[in-house]
């Protein structure tokens, strides 16, 4: 599977002093209707030579994209294709990837993601010898290589979300409770940060199979959110890596914004509930959960409205 890769994404081979990991590395990845994205991301995971193996779980792609990647998993060794199984959602799906991966050290990577060159060697490396539970996320860029909103966030509670969105987080007074980081100035070495993008992030076999790995009970969004929580709630560590680029497109996948931000507002509500503590926190998190998906379901309108993307 051929994409036509524009210059700024073209997959390069790592300069030959990066050091290999002695882990094998499996890549897992959930498809769905993805589109075009999805051959260029397969080439370049496929063009890193420390990838010893790539997972795509489909989730119910077009015929004609299911049978584009039988043809490319025939042909490549290193390529494993789970499909057939129906839109069991994305935490499901990626459970079923990383059950179906024999590396040591597992990369969730989205399949509109682009890794860029020496990525795959900055996470490999920079796990090994950390206390477990460990998760780290790379730097996620926009096509034009500015950092993604999102790619490294604060402690997501219902008051920090409801600063950020609502933009009060902006002023000096409310600062501390801004979720999005993008705009701090960006580290020279892998830091603790409270939340990193699902978009891509690597955790060691033992470790994602300690805490559970992703809770089933999030079809789409927020289970990366989940997940970060969890580990730190185990005593773990999360950690952005600035050096572990990835240009992730977004927006690719051919679902309704609608339903996409639906699934993101029941998500969002589901996590808040999860981990509110006492009765008094419980009420909270209830009542706010239908204001939290009216609230998801309204942005995508506005984005219409507005002509804004995001």
């Amino acid at each position: 599977m051929n994409g036509a890769a524009k210059p700024i994404l073209a997959p390069e081979v790592a300069p030959a002093d990066d050091v290999v990991p002695r882990r094998r590395v499996s890549v897992v990845m959930v498809a769905y209707m993805t589109g075009e994205a999805l051959a260029q991301s397969l080439d370049c995971v496929l063009a890193e030579p420390l990838v010893d193996e790539l997972v795509v779980v489909d989730n119910g792609s077009r015929p004609q994209e299911v049978e584009r990647l039988r043809a490319l998993a025939a042909r490549e060794p290193r390529m494993v294709l789970k499909a057939g199984h129906g839109n069991v959602g994305f935490a499901r799906g990626a459970n079923l990837g990383a059950r179906t991966a024999t590396g040591d050290v597992l990369v969730f990577l989205n399949p509109d993601a682009f890794l860029q060159p020496g990525c795959i060697a900055a996470l490999a490396r920079e796990i090994e010898g950390r206390p477990s539970p460990c998760l780290i996320g790379g730097r996620v860029l926009n096509a034009d290589r500015t950092e993604q909103r999102g790619a490294r966030r604060g402690d997501i509670t219902p008051m920090s979300a409801l600063m950020s969105m609502s933009g009060l987080a902006k002023s000096p007074a409310l600062h501390r409770y801004e979720v999005h980081w993008e705009g701090d100035a960006l580290p020279s070495q892998a830091v603790p940060t409270p939340t990193i993008s699902g978009a891509c992030f690597c955790m060691r076999r033992e470790d994602f199979d300690r805490v559970g790995g992703f809770d089933e009970g999030y079809f789409l969004h927020v289970e990366d959110v989940d997940l970060c929580w969890r580990v730190r709630q185990a005593g773990g560590e999360v950690l952005f890596h600035p050096k572990a680029e990835v240009v992730h497109i977004g927006g690719t996948s051919q679902t309704s914004p609608l339903k996409v931000e639906f699934h993101k507002g029941v998500g969002l509500a589901r996590y808040f509930r999860k981990r509110a503590v006492g009765p008094v926190q419980q009420a909270a998190a209830w009542a706010l959960s239908p204001l939290v998906l009216a609230a998801a379901v309204v942005r995508p309108l506005l984005w219409k409205l507005t002509g804004r993307a995001n």
